[in-house]
């Protein structure tokens, strides 16, 4: 069992909501459910989609066939006829389209007729369309009325009736009509969590004791700044709309020196503003985590689309040389883990930490049976009050073995906190001397990058131990990578994904270059169109890269379309 549905029409059409809906419902019955979305950057028009991948057995990809498309504008026939299964079924309804189709593949469902017959009005006609995609499949509608009691509940009883009734007519219609509709359920498990990316990094910044987040709206970022301003009185965290991106990293920043953790996240044109700040975080050992969520650029380029192309651009961003951290989530599990972990390095090290991830991560959603925390200590690595005032004197930048100083709270000592932008003195005061200058860059960079690079994990090697072929991955690509190494392990195509990006790891824990030496192929595959992982993997480790594939469109790799190239060079 492996259908595919996509909802297609303009901006403002509804057309997330029955997403959103319909994943739901696969999720509480049991299934596993993958979902993505493609739309345009504008608030109504235009030509969007949702799409949703349910199985009885774990799906991480959009797959390029259909088995259901919901068309609420002619453009979705368009388009997406083409990806049809010749046994697959679009419904639509001709009084909305304002045409009739013809052929065994369409279905014209009245979904505004039953709508208005329920008494709900026009409104309730995407209910109608939910109930009729349900139908078809031979789901029982009671998860989906206990999503709408949800959703609806500060509506009044008949209107929550009147939904119900609209998705039972919508239901009752498809049963009735739907001749070719032939779809097989597996047995169900148990009811699974469905979480989307945006807001797991924000269940990181949760589980990482966030106490502070300020940003400026920029998509595809915005999710992660909504899912934390929603959950910032129950966790008592402050969160701050700033008037732009400098603003933003500034507040964190100020937030982080007075002793809580902070976060602060944008794309690439807003992380471009932060630059600045965050050079001034390294100058003054101030811990700050940043999500960069990446977008095609240059400038403004594609605001609602997804790439990979800032990897070297948050490596390398910042005037003068300082140590950071650049983690890149595969998937919503790996962004809790790896946000959290964020924290937890940016304050233990005294750094900035940068969790990458982009469009098609953010506003995926995967299916889990659950989501262990064990192993996420929230570790407090500030210096306690008792420790501070034994000091005759507390030096915020004092030099040590390891690099790392006492970080105190101002005010909760005796002592005068200083620091400063300039190059300074342990005792955080301006200085130019030759020699202070030389520890400190010594102090900040060269005594921590050992250390911190000890804490980063190799990269998850999936398939068999003789591969001939090796697909490398990083950050967002890790779902569909696996799939297709999946598909092709008979052939010995074994899987490479890397998500602890920088400091590179190092092999004493996995010799990840010993494995990729002995493969014949060693694929890359990026979201963007220079090859930026592999051209840091080879200067990294030493391996050379014999494929690389990219793809720098503004959309993702679906699974046919990546199986196919693979098997033309494998």
């Amino acid at each position: 069992m492996d259908y595919s549905i996509k909802i297609g029409g303009e901006a403002g059409q509804g057309i997330q909501t029955i997403g959103d809906v319909l994943g739901r419902v696969f999720a509480r019955s049991g299934y596993h459910v993958f979902t993505n979305q493609d739309y345009e950057s504008r608030i109504r028009g235009g030509h969007n989609f949702y799409q949703i991948r349910l199985s009885d057995m774990p799906v991480r990809a959009p797959k390029r066939e259909l088995d259901i498309l919901i068309a609420l504008d002619g453009a979705s026939i368009t388009f997406h006829q083409p990806e049809m299964r010749e046994d697959g079924t679009i419904i639509y309804d001709s009084a909305l389209l304002m045409k009739t189709f013809d052929g065994p593949q369409f279905l014209d469902i009245p979904f505004l007729k039953l709508a208005t017959d329920t008494g709900a009005g026009k409104i309730a006609a995407n209910t109608v369309a939910t109930g009729a995609v349900l139908g078809m499949l031979g789901f029982s509608l009671e998860p989906l009325f206990d999503i709408m009691d949800i959703i609806l509940k500060k509506k009044d009883d008949e209107a929550r009736r009147q939904n119900r009734l609209s998705a039972v007519a919508g239901r009752d219609y498809a049963v009735a009509n739907c001749q070719r509709c032939s779809f097989t359920l597996s047995p169900a498990g148990p009811p699974k969590m469905l979480l989307p990316g945006s807001e797991a990094v924000g269940l990181g910044a949760l589980a990482g004791g966030c106490q502070f987040y300020s940003a400026y709206p920029m998509s595809p970022s915005t999710g992660i700044m909504v899912y934390i301003g929603a959950k910032a009185k129950e966790y008592g965290i402050v969160m701050e709309q700033a008037e732009d991106e400098i603003a933003a990293i500034n507040m964190a920043l100020g937030a982080s020196y007075a002793g809580v953790r902070s976060m602060t996240g944008t794309s690439g044109g807003g992380f471009a503003l932060m630059v600045e700040g965050l050079s001034l975080a390294a100058i003054t050992e101030t811990p700050i985590v940043i999500a960069l969520a990446q977008r095609p650029g240059p400038a403004t380029g594609l605001p609602s689309r997804t790439e990979q192309a800032d990897l070297l651009f948050a490596l390398y961003a910042g005037h003068g040389e300082f140590p950071r951290i650049i983690f890149a989530p595969g998937d919503p599990e790996q962004a809790i883990r790896l946000t959290a972990k964020a924290f937890d390095l940016a304050q233990k090290y005294q750094i900035p930490a940068i969790v990458m991830t982009d469009q098609y991560l953010g506003d995926s959603q995967w299916t889990f049976d659950s989501i262990s925390l064990d192993g996420m200590a929230l570790r407090d690595f500030r210096a306690g009050t008792g420790e501070i005032d034994r000091l005759d004197r507390y030096m915020r930048h004092a030099f040590t073995e390891t690099g790392i100083s006492p970080f105190a709270i101002p005010g909760k000592t005796r002592h005068v906190v200083v620091t400063d932008s300039d190059e300074h003195t342990e005792a955080g005061h301006l200085v130019e001397d030759a020699l202070i200058r030389r520890k400190m860059v010594e102090k900040r960079l060269f005594c921590k990058i050992e250390d911190i690079r000890k804490e980063i994990a190799p990269p998850a090697y999936f398939g068999p131990e003789n591969a001939a072929t090796v697909l490398i991955s990083w950050g967002s690509t890790y779902g569909i990578i696996r799939e297709a190494a999946e598909k092709l392990a008979d052939e010995r195509v074994g899987m490479l994904h890397f998500s602890e990006i920088y400091p590179f790891p190092g092999r004493e824990k996995f010799d990840y270059t010993g494995l990729l030496n002995r493969a014949d192929r060693r694929i890359c595959i990026e979201n963007n169109a220079t090859s930026q992982f592999a051209q840091l993997l080879e200067a990294q480790s030493g391996c050379t890269v014999t494929d690389r594939m990219t793809r720098y469109d503004g959309r993702p790799w679906l699974v046919e379309e990546l199986l196919e190239e693979l098997r033309g060079r494998t």
